[in-house]
């Protein structure tokens, strides 16, 4: 989810999306523009948080109207200070997955776009036998599966590490 500091002047409005998955599981998401959207979906970074497919397509949904009186009077829902920052977890599932993403992280070792060649090579008993969690593309994911490694996808986008 790609998100903006409320207090800065600079941000740019975003538009949100309701999607929908191959699977019909149905989740909204943040973009900065319908081209940024666009981008992303081509290049198959927009993905199901609750199975990983790739296969996403935009939901029908309702526009948000108001009056020009209303409108006078509030700031839009979505650019008005929210009761809880962006992070933070709003119901059980986001929690859930707030929990496990805290556990993965705290007990398994980050491998980022290694996540396949190591993956293979603590199967095969070429390194040592390790949790880890990392990114692969859908078509690793399918190789390993098919070869018998045990891999699952993660319902959340690991956090990266930086300098």
């Amino acid at each position: 989810m790609v998100t903006f500091d409320l207090h800065d002047t600079k941000a740019k409005a975003m538009i949100r999306y309701s999607l929908k998955c191959e699977n019909d599981h149905r989740f909204e998401s943040w973009f900065q523009s319908g081209p940024a959207f666009d981008k992303l979906y081509a290049a198959k970074m927009v993905t199901c948080p609750t199975c990983a497919s790739t296969s996403v397509e935009k939901a029908i949904m309702a526009p948000r109207v108001r009056t020009a009186r209303k409108a006078a009077q509030t700031p839009p829902p979505d650019l008005q200070q929210p009761d809880a920052p962006l992070t933070t977890p709003q119901n059980d599932v986001e929690r859930a997955i707030a929990k496990l993403k805290s556990q993965v992280e705290a007990n398994s070792e980050y491998v980022g776009m290694e996540f396949a060649t190591q993956a293979r090579a603590i199967h095969d008993g070429d390194a040592p036998e390790r949790p880890i969690y990392g990114e692969a593309a859908p078509e690793e994911a399918k190789k390993l599966l098919e070869d018998g490694v045990p891999v699952a996808p993660l319902p959340f986008t690991p956090s990266r590490k930086t300098n």
